[in-house]
């Protein structure tokens, strides 16, 4: 869920706050409603954060309070798009292309390998990657770009199909465009910027190549009803996703990756994260230098 890139949404403008405070008890109202919508928990030294990431959207509507802004939100007249401006508030958008190289490699070397000589068994040449929380495509795009380099010339009779979303509407569209700064090129090889990007001025475009094997979409990992609609998938990569949930969050989480998953497919998960004490239901698989999850 990390940095925007070329795009800015106008939920994100920088404004002088406002010197209001949130109070204990609207705090805990404000983290009740977030979680309940979203799975995200704000514990108690968290409310500096949420306080300051309201207050944005409080100063751009010129409001008085986070009690205001609490009520103009759940007027139904409003509620349909405010909330995604929420969304784009409380959450956190960094990301970078190859930010997790030990997963993409073992992506390529031994779980896509793998995978089609169990699916040519079945008869099936499609393999599908889900990057299930985006961000601005980084890591969705990263996919696309390995698997142009070194999979498709072994395997010219798969197809592969890549899927990106995020909670973020913002961080969707600028996906959608694949427009980025150097930054989110600083761990890219200069063959991979040379091969696979236009340079614009201070910008980098991804070519169509690229952008045309990815799709993105909205989805909130904690809308148990929209993730069933993500299905058969062969490899998830979920990074930096857990860490903001509770137990609880993260038990639905992970129960309905596993269920979007195929037989023999893989979750990645984010280097800080675990799912020790969250589900049984996968085996843990060591690669070299990562680790994924694998349901049989």
């Amino acid at each position: 869920m990390f940095q925007q890139n070329a795009i800015q949404s106008d939920s994100l403008r920088t404004i002088l706050p406002q010197k209001i405070n949130l109070s204990d008890r609207t705090f805990d109202q404000w983290r009740k409603f977030i979680f309940n919508s979203t799975g995200i928990y704000f514990q108690d030294n968290k409310k500096y954060l949420l306080e300051s990431r309201l207050l944005r959207r409080i100063n751009y509507l010129g409001l008085n309070s986070f009690e205001e802004y609490y009520d103009y939100l759940n007027n139904s007249l409003n509620y349909s798009k405010e909330i995604t401006h929420l969304y784009e508030a409380i959450t956190i958008n960094e990301t970078f292309f190859f930010r997790n190289q030990p997963q993409f490699d073992s992506l390529v070397s031994s779980i896509i390998p793998e995978l089609v000589e169990y699916k040519s068994s079945l008869g099936d040449k499609k393999i599908r990657i889900w990057s299930a929380a985006s961000s601005t495509g980084e890591e969705a795009y990263t996919i696309a770009m390995v698997i142009l380099e070194l999979v498709k010339p072994k395997f010219p009779h798969f197809t592969f199909e890549i899927i990106g979303t995020d909670i973020n509407k913002a961080v969707i569209e600028a996906a959608k465009k694949g427009v980025y700064r150097e930054y989110s090129l600083h761990q890219t090889s200069p063959y991979y910027i040379k091969k696979y990007f236009n340079k614009e001025e201070n910008f980098f475009e991804l070519k169509q190549e690229v952008k045309s094997m990815v799709s993105f979409k909205v989805l909130n990992l904690y809308d148990t009803l929209a993730v069933k609609q993500m299905n058969n998938f062969d490899v998830i990569f979920c990074a930096n996703v857990l860490i903001y949930f509770n137990n609880e969050s993260k038990a639905r989480v992970v129960s309905s990756l596993y269920d979007s998953l195929n037989k023999n497919g893989y979750l990645f998960i984010g280097y800080s994260e675990t799912l020790h004490g969250i589900s049984k239901a996968f085996k843990l698989v060591n690669f070299p230098k990562t680790i994924g999850y694998k349901k049989e």
